[in-house]
């Protein structure tokens, strides 16, 4: 299969060329870097330090359109959603990896997933989505007795907060406890703010240096606290699981996805 990397010059993107390169089944087609980068005509492969790929960057999807079958794409929400719209009308398989999208942005990419199949998840690690697992069965185990602070911290360069995996984090925890995280939760406090109820679920966001990704859940009771805590200490987790996404979609029907069902890990919720 043949994959191209939107943002291929990011630090992500970069990442991500050099995981094509160690997976299997799959092989780097096109390489696609933003209008007016210095980087237009430069092979990708040497770009990233892999060596030559024959693949030279360029600053549209339409001018590789034949040279792929899946577009993997960690940018913005909406140059995704142009993304999208474009692999929609040419039938290629997406792997997103995009935060910060709204509620509305992501149902025009299930919009497209009509057509073709996306795999969308905040977070790609394998690590952080057995997480996912492990925060629900906590949730449902400490129930309501517990209170609930989510904790992240990321590079001084990431755009969105807090992370679309915290967000991510504090709806399966809210969902086990059967409440709308969009009812409970508390982005931030400062002054005079008063106790904190009983179903509020709290977001810190910490951004600094070069934090690749940190994550913690605190369920904190009378007597004792309980931490699930996930690290990432490479950008290379994350595109190891892109890798995994892409094989995975591979002869898969149109249907909005996520690593969940890569992984397999809903029959174990």
């Amino acid at each position: 299969m043949k994959v191209a990397i939107m943002g291929a010059a990011g630090r992500m993107g970069k990442v991500l060329i050099e995981a094509v390169e160690e997976a299997d089944g799959v092989e780097l087609g096109a390489a696609v870097v933003e209008p007016g980068s210095s980087l237009i005509g430069a092979d990708a492969g040497e770009m990233t330090g892999i060596g030559k790929t024959g693949v030279l960057m360029v600053d549209s999807l339409d001018q590789v359109k034949d040279d792929f079958d899946l577009l993997i794409d960690f940018t913005f929400p909406d140059l995704t959603l142009r993304n999208a719209a474009f692999c929609r009308s040419h039938g290629k398989k997406m792997v997103v990896g995009t935060t910060g999208m709204t509620e509305a942005e992501r149902s025009e990419l299930s919009q497209a997933a009509a057509d073709i199949p996306i795999m969308l998840a905040p977070n790609m690690s394998v690590g952080v989505n057995v997480v996912l697992n492990l925060l629900r069965t906590a949730a449902q185990a400490l129930g309501d007795d517990y209170d609930i602070e989510i904790i992240e911290a990321h590079h001084r360069h990431k755009k969105d907060s807090p992370s679309g995996t915290a967000v991510r984090m504090g709806e399966v925890v809210a969902d086990a406890l059967g409440r709308d995280l969009r009812e409970c939760a508390v982005y931030g406090r400062e002054g005079f703010v008063g106790e904190r109820s009983r179903t509020e679920i709290g977001f810190e966001t910490i951004r600094g240096g070069d934090v690749v990704g940190d994550h913690t859940v605190l369920f904190a009771g009378i007597g004792e606290r309980v931490e699930i805590t996930h690290k990432a200490s490479s950008r290379m987790t994350f595109a190891q699981g892109a890798m995994r996404a892409a094989q995975w979609l591979e002869g898969k029907p149109a249907g909005l996805y996520d690593m969940q069902d890569v992984l397999n890990l809903k029959d174990a919720s």
